[in-house]
């Protein structure tokens, strides 16, 4: 007899029925945070589509369909009461200039660089970004380094050495990912603000200069939107909704499934993105550089083996 078909007992007060639920829950979170890292693995593919329009210019479009976006959601969901208080705390705005900055020079940095055909490099970032952030938490939280972490933040900080000397100078596409954010990822951390209202007023924000800047675009006769085809002009505004559907998503799933899981699902984004830049796009990589990265997944495999042991020891640990 398989095990599946033995019928549980129920516990007492409900206890089983929590646990199901809670393991329901669990699973939804999973696929939805899965589902937001594939999707950003994946997301190259759109803008090779709108390889004719300049970085900046798309960098303009998403700001202003994005958030168009989340206003509509916010008011389908009548969630307006945070604005009045974030507008009357200087530290709220100064934090939230700051994280729109940031994300506006990674997106653009992104962007520039799927443009130029360095995807393998930029998803070099993004596989360095978790360890900068144990390093930005010692640093600025004043964290205590493990063990573990320490030895993977070193083989990362070689593999990227490793990567530099093969490809003759710094990867500064991806350092400057990582830097930008994990920076911002610090500073949304000690943020007030949840995802969505923090998304809208970063959005609010940056769409003052995306917005002059596209209409401006419009007024000299060099603007993209309206000046090609429909499949452009379609292309360009939907740059709102694959800026939107990754991030809730993701915040859907964050609620729902431990930070270990989180942290390893987000190896799932470079991992795609490197393996378009490599067999989609046609990018060749020296056995120098594949050996860097080895340095680097290497780390990666071992931060993920001890972030997993301390999350075993924290549950077996005896109640006091």
């Amino acid at each position: 007899m398989q095990p599946f078909a033995i019928l549980p007992i129920p516990a007492r007060n409900g206890q089983f029925a929590l646990s199901q639920g809670n393991n329901q829950l669990m699973n939804r979170g999973t696929l939805a945070a899965a589902g937001a890292y594939c999707f950003w693995g994946v997301l190259p593919l759109y803008w090779r589509l709108l390889g004719s329009v300049p970085a900046l210019e798309i960098l303009a479009h998403r700001v202003v369909w994005a958030l168009l976006l989340v206003v509509a959601l916010l008011a389908q969901q009548r969630r307006w009461h945070w604005l009045l208080r974030a507008v009357r705390s200087p530290r709220i705005m100064l934090t939230f200039c700051a994280t729109a900055a940031l994300l506006a020079a990674n997106w653009l940095i992104y962007l520039w660089a799927v443009q130029a055909g360095q995807v393998v490099e930029a998803s070099l970032g993004y596989f360095i970004n978790p360890l900068l952030n144990v390093v930005l938490g010692v640093i600025v939280l004043h964290e205590r380094l493990r063990r573990g972490q320490l030895l993977a933040v070193l083989l990362a900080a070689g593999g990227v050495l490793a990567f530099a000397w093969a490809h003759g100078a710094p990867p500064w596409i991806a350092l400057s990912l990582a830097l930008t954010f994990g920076a911002y990822g610090l500073l949304r951390k000690l943020a007030a603000l949840g995802s969505l209202e923090g998304l809208a007023l970063e959005m609010l924000l940056a769409a003052g200069p995306a917005l002059a800047y596209l209409l401006w675009l419009q007024g000299s006769g060099t603007a993209a939107f309206g000046s090609a085809t429909l499949a452009q002009d379609l292309l360009l505004a939907g740059c709102g909704l694959v800026t939107a559907v990754p991030l809730l998503l993701f915040a859907s799933g964050a609620r729902r499934v431990s930070l270990v899981t989180l942290g390893l699902l987000q190896y799932t984004a470079p991992t795609l993105q490197f393996l378009l830049g490599v067999f989609v796009f046609g990018e060749t990589q020296s056995p120098q550089r594949l050996a860097a990265f080895g340095l680097i997944w290497l780390a990666l495999l071992l931060y993920s083996a001890e972030a997993i042991g301390q999350q075993r020891a924290r549950v077996n640990a005896p109640a006091l």
